[in-house]
């Protein structure tokens, strides 16, 4: 993939205004500030010298034990063993480098945008958006609710596991969204935990109607949900090559920002700065715009849509999601606690509860629990729980080893 842009530089009278700026000790009246921070129960958490507002949440949020299953969880390629294709755990870090780049020039919270990436995908399924559609059908099939991973990273964080998070964070995460690329990136006022409930059921109940219209209530939040974008639209072209999906010489026409990895966030990064320095909104080109939209459409057709990406997803891990729902709501019905779902989730559930707080996580609604259980499981516990509960079963994921083609 032979890159067709140099790499843009900021204009020497952005650079010079920033120095002054930086001189004259400005800030970015429109950045979050600390005292600004909002908790459902604002007599914990109090923040100190050491540990600001914000800090406390991504703290929090990498504390979390479920944290740690970012490391195997898909972001696009299942089915490879590969350390070199992207895993969902190095995907929010590279969210909140790249957003803490632009946030720093820009004068924003950092700290406010590091817990908004790092807890953006808290919520996600394992095999990526694929495991989410199948996770969504069954849900609704079975309830009328919809399941969206960017919802499920506010009930993990705030729903499940009560870890107290700032409405900011909250929101950040909620309308992160990054599957709606924008040219204008304009906060909305930010509202009270009640009408972000009320928000957070709507998705639930509207599914994609309601997620179209989320709009982050900070600047901050604005940042993350473009940097999402930003952060795997040149990397999965790259991973795309690395799984021989496509080849270096694939055709792709995002020529305003360039074609690979690292020219798309130099370019995309400059063109933000450039056209946001000092303003209440995030702003991109047009011709930045246009082919941040042609880009995503290109990765879809040529990667996402790929039948070497696809098939096993429909033939085999499909299935096994209708298997796993189906026969751990049947043990949670019939309270059987010899269950995986009584050992391993609502168990895993109460052990946090008892230091947190909240109530009694296993009278909840049976299908939200399963939905929270499969949600909450690795690529690799989903196979192996599939396994144990259905050792007859003939479905199977085959993996693309790592020497495959040596042999």
């Amino acid at each position: 993939m032979e890159e067709k842009l140099s790499y843009a530089a900021l204009s020497p009278e952005l650079q010079e205004r920033i120095r002054q700026d930086r001189a004259a000790h400005w800030e970015n009246p429109w950045a979050c500030r600390e005292d600004s921070a909002l908790r459902r129960d604002m007599s914990r958490d109090a923040a100190t010298l050491w540990r600001p507002a914000f800090v406390r949440d991504s703290e929090k949020i990498m504390h979390l034990p479920l944290y740690n299953r970012y490391a195997d969880k898909t972001q696009v390629f299942s089915f490879y063993e590969n350390d070199d294709i992207t895993r969902r755990g190095l995907h929010v870090q590279l969210v909140s480098r790249i957003a803490r780049n632009i946030g720093s020039v820009l004068g924003l919270n950092l700290d406010l945008i590091e817990a908004i990436a790092l807890g953006h995908d808290m919520g996600h399924t394992p095999f990526g958006h694929a495991g989410e559609r199948f996770l969504s059908e069954l849900l609704q099939e079975n309830t009328g609710r919809f399941f969206n991973h960017n919802v499920h990273s506010v009930r993990v964080l705030d729903g499940i596991f009560h870890r107290n998070l700032t409405l900011q964070a909250l929101d950040g995460a909620l309308c992160h969204n990054g599957e709606f690329a924008q040219k204008e990136y304009r906060p909305r006022p930010l509202g009270t935990f009640a009408q972000f409930d009320q928000m957070v059921e709507a998705c639930c109940t509207q599914g994609e109607e309601a997620i179209g219209q989320l709009v982050p209530s900070t600047l901050e939040g604005c940042v993350v949900r473009v940097c999402d974008m930003i952060a795997y639209l040149g990397k999965d072209r790259q991973d795309a090559i690395t799984a021989h999906i496509i080849d270096e010489g694939t055709a792709f026409n995002t020529q305003a920002i360039g074609t690979q990895n690292a020219a798309i966030i130099n370019n995309m990064t400059v063109d933000i700065l450039e056209n946001s320095y000092g303003k209440d909104h995030i702003l991109l080109s047009p011709g930045t715009y246009q082919d941040l939209k042609t880009g995503k459409r290109e990765n879809n057709e040529k990667i996402y849509q790929n039948q070497r990406v696809n098939g096993a997803y429909q033939q085999t891990i499909r299935p096994m999601f209708q298997n796993l729902y189906g026969k751990l709501l049947e043990d949670l019905r019939a309270g059987r606690e010899s269950s995986p779902v009584f050992r391993h989730h609502i168990a895993f559930v109460e052990s946090q509860l008892k230091w947190y707080g909240g109530g009694s996580y296993r009278e909840e609604n049976p299908h939200q629990v399963v939905a929270d259980y499969i949600a909450s499981m690795t690529d690799g516990y989903f196979l192996a729980l599939h396994r144990f509960l259905f050792p007859k079963s003939s479905l199977e994921v085959q993996y693309h080893s790592y020497f495959e083609g040596l042999l």
